[in-house]
């Protein structure tokens, strides 16, 4: 089945018939769409169920005038492509920052990455770090999981002090039910002798990372990225629009406005476990597999305040259990007109994200209160701040990541082959269900690369992990 679509579809005149459509308009929905309009494809569609583009990094002004992103997105990029499509839609309405994140520990600053810095630390707990470094043996090839990884290249000084909880707080699952194959250049690993340098000269080790440089949009927060690629392809995105049911022999999707459309290639960008309990007749091996994918949520607190906020930070990590939240960010800094008419030197705005999941519960109803407390507790505002509150805002995020348990990848070879079989591509950060290439411009990728394996029979180098 899939060699006679990719026969049909390769460059001909006989692609053009094919009618795509595109379940989601967030970074990989939209990927597929601008990368079908430029190839001159013109049957395709994108079905949204919110009122909005940008799905998981679309943006919103509360009522005082304050921006919210769903959650702390910067914008660095891998690849050209990407690059030149969020070129068309900001031009040069952006900001570029130098990163500077901190870790709040042990009541003092650390910065960012943690490893590289312990030398902040108090005496004990500096001891406990290097003496952990010095004592380990090595990995062995005997690694299982993700916990068992940190404490074979860390140590258990900086496991107990900043990896566990901080990874914890984050996740939301034991962390030995976690691979360690998704890491990649997502966690910065060890060298002792740059990091016993670091101590011995008393120097800051901060450029690790592909985000140490990154862009932010003037206005309208991350989502004006993807209102900007969307608007030239408006007439073909139909917001509001729910899938509620496929049939997967008739190759028909109904939406929960009662429209049906018929596809001949549907890329599916939605929640891969909703996906599949959406599809009629799905065997019980597929939908076995998909109840194993496991995610977290998030609940983002956002906190107007009228003053002055002198911090360059950008954003900061919380491992301790004084505040709910595992990440705070100056949102102000990104850009001034996060704030009322740009003026900073008037308002300021944090941004707070926490995780729920039924391993880590947390009571929404209460959790403005609590991460305002949690901002007290850790110093970041003062009681005469909190006199001065403008807003509070409230994202409540049900899919936030995809969680690389052990049981994912052979749950994803169950599901994805299947639903191959039945021309349904599954991509971007919940429809592949790959944490490690979720990122904005990964998941934008994802969707411009099966585009062109379905029209051109080239391949996906981003879903299967090669580097862009």
């Amino acid at each position: 089945m899939i060699n006679l679509l990719l026969n049909v579809t390769r460059k001909s005149e006989r692609f053009v018939f094919l009618k795509f459509l595109i379940l989601g308009a967030g970074p990989c929905g939209l990927g597929a769409a601008y990368h079908l309009n430029k190839l001159g494809h013109a049957d395709w569609q994108v079905f949204e169920r919110n009122g909005h583009v940008g799905g998981l990094s679309a943006s919103f002004k509360d009522t005082k005038g304050f921006t919210w992103d769903i959650g702390g997105h910067v914008l660095f990029s891998h690849y050209d492509s990407f690059d030149k499509a969020v070129a068309e839609a900001l031009g040069d309405q952006y900001f570029e920052h130098q990163r500077e994140s901190w870790i709040r520990i042990l009541q003092r600053w650390v910065p960012y990455p943690f490893q590289n810095n312990v030398r902040y630390l108090p005496d004990e707990a500096l001891h406990e770090c290097v003496i952990g470094l010095r004592e380990l043996s090595g990995p062995s090839g005997g690694l299982t999981n993700f916990k068992e990884w940190m404490d074979a290249i860390f140590g258990y000084g900086i496991v107990k002090y900043f990896m566990e909880p901080y990874n914890s707080k984050v996740w939301g699952v034991p962390l030995e039910s976690m691979s360690k194959e998704w890491i990649a250049e997502r966690v910065s690993v060890i060298d002792l002798a740059r990091i016993e340098r670091n101590i011995a000269e008393e120097r800051d080790d901060l450029g690790w990372g592909p985000n140490n440089v990154f862009r932010f949009p003037k206005y309208g927060g991350t989502g004006a990225i993807y209102e900007g690629i969307a608007q030239p392809l408006c007439e073909k995105i139909h917001l509001q629009h729910e899938m509620m049911d496929i049939d997967l022999d008739q190759k028909m999707v109904t939406f929960s406005n009662g429209r049906v459309e018929r596809y001949d290639v549907l890329i599916n960008t939605s929640p891969l476990d909703l996906l599949v309990s959406k599809c009629q007749k799905i065997p019980e091996s597929v939908s076995g597999a998909a109840r194993n994918l496991v995610h977290n949520s998030g609940l983002i607190a956002g906190f107007g305040f009228k003053g002055k906020r002198d911090d360059s930070r950008c954003w900061m990590y919380f491992p301790e259990n004084n505040a709910p939240f595992y990440r705070v960010t100056n949102f102000h800094n990104y850009s001034r007109f996060n704030v009322p008419g740009g003026e900073v030197d008037r308002y300021f705005s944090l941004m707070c994200e926490t995780t729920y999941s039924s391993h880590k519960p947390q009571d929404k109803a209460k959790i403005i209160d609590s991460s305002l407390q949690g901002l007290l507790s850790s110093n970041i505002v003062n009681k005469e701040n909190v006199d001065y509150i403008a807003s509070r805002y409230l994202i409540d995020v049900p899919y936030s990541y995809p969680v690389p348990t052990l049981g994912r990848d052979q749950a994803l070879a169950i599901i994805q082959p299947y639903l191959e079989s039945k021309f349904i591509f599954s991509r971007g950060r919940f429809g592949a269900w790959k944490y490690e290439v979720g990122n904005m411009d990964h998941s934008f990728m994802q969707g411009v690369e099966v585009v062109d394996r379905l029209l051109n029979g080239t391949g996906e180098c981003t879903l299967n992990g090669v580097a862009g």
